[in-house]
């Protein structure tokens, strides 16, 4: 106890004295090496406690993550990590393997731990670290390990240029473990926040549509109906989003889209999805074709959230002078439909990315905003025409834009 007491006295030292000057973390006089030769890994084997100890007084200065972290946890798995690094330092490599890892072609250290540094970026990122606090763990033991070899036994002999370079190699390895482990941490956790809370926000956001509905029932005045109406479409709206941000998490997290395939006649369906937009943009003209055989076995709710997608953000994005169409196709091997509009030409950097989540088509304003959107509709479009084993697809040119879908009459796979 007596130990960390005073490793913790010095946590408020400049740390780039700390990694790159005096060290003031030893307790006695610094250790006296023989001035012969000694390579990089066995210096790390050998100084190991004072290469620690200046992780911890490193790791102890990033706040406010640390602030109450005992020594155990600012330490982490950082033996471990040097332990690994020491192991790669004294295995043999050839030039061609040591090419093939600058390029990126080896994953793992060899003949040790492999998850030590992936461990490490999870915890750190339970424990609040920010991936800027994680690099710099990393670029601080360089410095030390290397300050500190460098000052005991200078580099005379061209075997310790070779470690350097290796050393350097291994730590940029582990780094790049760590800091993908640590990503896909955050992003989880992400998702599991917006996942709870478009599903707890579900149940009030229900009453407040029950409520409207009973208030619009009562027939109490022009006023009362208005505002029950008025409640009714913005819970109807907020529902629309929820729905995209739970269909976001579950595809985030590997299930995709959940569909329930059903006999349905996909030309009923669309006219009166489009009846519905029609009537909630009605300054705008929505035209509906239909060709050929629309019997088939698709999930209707979601081939209508597709559609739905597509007309919205046609009318969004669509001159507004002019009719957003509509064309439903059916032939013996696949349904069919797209949406068209005119405006302005979506370039072709755009289109290769357009059907990716929280994007917006660049160089665009949606011509209005009155729903909201939180730029998943392309992206949940995509996924739902996956599901049914199908395709959607975007072009543009001076004339019109075009989002095409097209789902294959055999049975979908059904995604749990």
């Amino acid at each position: 106890m007596a130990k960390n007491s005073q490793v913790k006295t010095h946590y408020s030292v400049d740390t780039d004295r700390l990694f790159t000057g005096v060290d003031p973390l030893r307790v006695s006089n610094v250790v006296q090496h023989e001035k012969n030769d000694m390579r990089l890994a066995d210096f790390i084997l050998q100084d190991m406690e004072n290469i620690l100890a200046r992780w911890e007084a490193f790791a102890a200065c990033q706040l406010p993550a640390a602030a109450h972290m005992q020594p155990l946890a600012l330490r982490d798995h950082a033996e471990q990590i040097l332990q690994a690094i020491r192991k790669d330092l004294a295995t043999y490599q050839s030039r061609q393997a040591q090419t093939q890892k600058s390029l990126g072609g080896k994953a793992a250290l060899v003949g040790a731990p492999e998850t030590a540094a992936q461990t490490h970026a999870v915890l750190r990122a339970k424990s609040g670290f920010n991936i800027n606090q994680l690099a710099a763990e990393y670029r601080a033991l360089r410095a030390s390990v290397l300050r500190l070899w460098t000052d005991a036994y200078p580099l005379a002999d061209p075997d310790r240029f070779e470690d350097v370079i290796r050393f350097n190699e291994a730590i940029d390895e582990a780094l790049a473990e760590s800091i993908s482990f640590f990503s896909t941490q955050v992003e989880q956790s992400r998702n599991l926040l917006l996942g709870m809370l478009g599903h707890d926000l579900r149940s009030p956001l229900q009453s407040i549509q029950m409520t409207a509905t009973y208030l619009a029932a009562l027939n109490a005045g022009a006023q009362v109906s208005d505002a029950a109406a008025r409640l009714i479409n913005s819970g109807s709206r907020m529902k629309a989003l929820l729905d995209d941000l739970l269909d976001f998490n579950r595809t985030k997290f590997g299930l995709g889209v959940n569909i329930n395939p059903t006999p349905m006649d996909a030309s009923k369906v669309f006219d009166d999805e489009l009846r519905l937009l029609r009537a909630a943009h009605a300054n705008r003209q929505i035209d509906f074709e239909v060709a050929g055989d629309t019997n088939g076995v698709w999930d209707a709710m979601r081939l209508r959230q597709v559609l739905n997608n597509l007309v919205v953000n046609a009318i969004k994005y669509g001159a507004d002078d002019t009719p957003v169409r509509v064309a439903l196709s059916g032939d013996p091997e696949q349904l069919s439909f797209e949406v068209r509009n005119k405006g302005s030409t979506i370039d072709r950097e755009t289109l290769d990315i357009i059907f990716e989540p929280l994007r917006r088509i660049m160089g665009q304003e949606p011509r209005y905003d009155g729903e909201g959107s939180l730029g998943l509709g392309l992206y949940i479009a995509r996924q739902i025409a996956e599901a049914h084993r199908g395709t959607i697809e975007a072009r543009s040119d001076s004339t019109q834009t075009v989002f095409a879908v097209r789902v294959p009459r055999s049975r979908p796979s059904i995604i749990a």
